[in-house]
């Protein structure tokens, strides 16, 4: 009962911060409220992924100290009043309270309820770290399927400053409920983790995270998390109009759009615990394999259904290095400080969350195509690949 309540809660954290991803459900009902244009409401979509990575990073130290309630209940604070203030400044119609709202403040909740619960199932599962990691990355994943319809009915309902106000309350209550259920786990498992952990041997066990960051194995994780997000958060953000361009009618590509939500939770615990068995360096060596036949595919096709198929297995690929992560680097840093050691890999995903649509716009107002991109995107997981394989070489024993 006790790991079903871990998992439980790990999941209902993630369920709630995952609504980010719903953002776009709101973009345009904003609009229509307040007259901004749609630029300048997504990109309090970037300022809060943005602030999820640096909060991980520079946080992750008082996580690992405060524990996983006192964390989570940090998290459903922030996130909350990032919610309540949002409905505020609708009320105002003040775009810069909403990117301190929901971009910084609602941003650092994100960052504070990712890293958590992750490292706390870790502990719980010893022997299936991948799968662990990825049940809870998994809800975050799947939450905006969840989320979007519920916002959308909401709006339609009580109005955009009122959605924000029901969702604050949801949301408070199930992070609260979830909080409860987490907690590190009792002395006999903690001294089955570390037996495990001792087993596999870690490169750089237990070392603190300061000491982990001078490692050349920190950054090469990084620069391949780094990649993997850039790439595709790029390809997401341009996915629907990708699709039209290839044939598809705005019905389909929205329909493919769905598809991808489902695929990007999927994904995620499919992946981890497959590298349960592979062993996460072959894990990440099949995704870049994968990644850059499928990019450079997609970089001249034209027929609908391979585009879509492709799509399909890339976003596969983008959630299981999410899910992934977390378990790669307790295999190679231990445990007793992977929150905080996660948390600044996570930075990597607050620059690609600017970075990658950001490179992807502007590419395509230069050369009036997206080929562009998905060609450098293709030498970019060639680069990622050959770190994924020095990775391995590194800590084989």
């Amino acid at each position: 009962m006790n790991k079903l309540g871990v998992v439980l809660g790990a999941c209902g954290i993630h369920v709630c911060i995952g609504s980010v991803y719903a953002w776009s459900v709101l973009t345009n009902p904003i609009a229509q409220l307040t007259g901004w244009d749609l630029s300048s409401i997504t990109f309090t979509f970037s300022i809060a992924i943005l602030f999820l990575g640096l909060s991980a990073g520079f946080l992750g130290n008082r996580v690992q100290c405060w524990g996983p309630q006192l964390s989570a209940m940090f998290s459903a604070g922030f996130f909350v009043i990032g919610l309540l203030g949002s409905s505020v400044a609708m009320h105002f119609e003040s775009i810069w309270l909403l990117y301190l709202f929901y971009g910084v403040i609602g941003g650092i909740g994100l960052g504070i309820g990712y890293i958590s619960p992750v490292a706390t199932l870790l502990k719980w599962f010893p022997n299936n770290r991948g799968f662990a990691g990825g049940c809870a990355v998994m809800s975050f994943g799947f939450s905006a399927l969840i989320a979007g319809p519920l916002m959308s009915w909401l709006v339609v309902q009580v109005g955009v400053e009122n959605t924000f106000v029901i969702m604050a309350v949801i949301y408070f209550i199930i992070m609260r409920l979830s909080a409860l259920g987490l907690h590190n786990p009792p002395a006999e498992v903690a001294s089955e983790t570390l037996k495990v952990i001792n087993d596999s041997k870690p490169k750089y066990l237990n070392i603190d995270t300061n000491a982990a960051m001078k490692t050349p194995d920190f950054w090469i994780l990084w620069t391949i998390f780094f990649i993997n997000i850039s790439c595709g958060i790029a390809l997401l953000s341009i996915a629907s109009p990708l699709a039209e361009n290839v044939g598809m009618t705005p019905y389909e590509a929205a329909g493919m759009v769905g598809m991808i939500g489902l695929l990007n939770g999927g994904g995620r615990i499919f992946c981890a615990s497959a590298s349960d068995y592979l062993g996460r360096p072959n894990t990440y060596i099949a995704f870049f394999l994968i990644e850059i036949i499928a990019f450079w595919i997609l970089s001249f096709t034209s027929n609908p259904y391979l585009f879509q198929s492709i799509i399909f297995v890339i976003v596969v690929c983008y959630g299981g290095g999410f899910s992934c992560m977390p378990a790669y680097i307790s295999d190679i840093f231990g445990t007793k400080w992977l929150s905080a050691i996660h948390g600044r890999i996570l930075t990597a995903w607050g620059v690609a969350g600017i970075v990658g649509p950001m490179t992807i716009t502007l590419l395509y107002e230069k050369f009036g195509t997206h080929v562009i991109s998905l060609r450098i995107f293709t030498l970019l997981f060639i680069i990622s690949l050959g770190l994924a394989i020095k990775l391995k070489i590194r800590n084989e024993k």
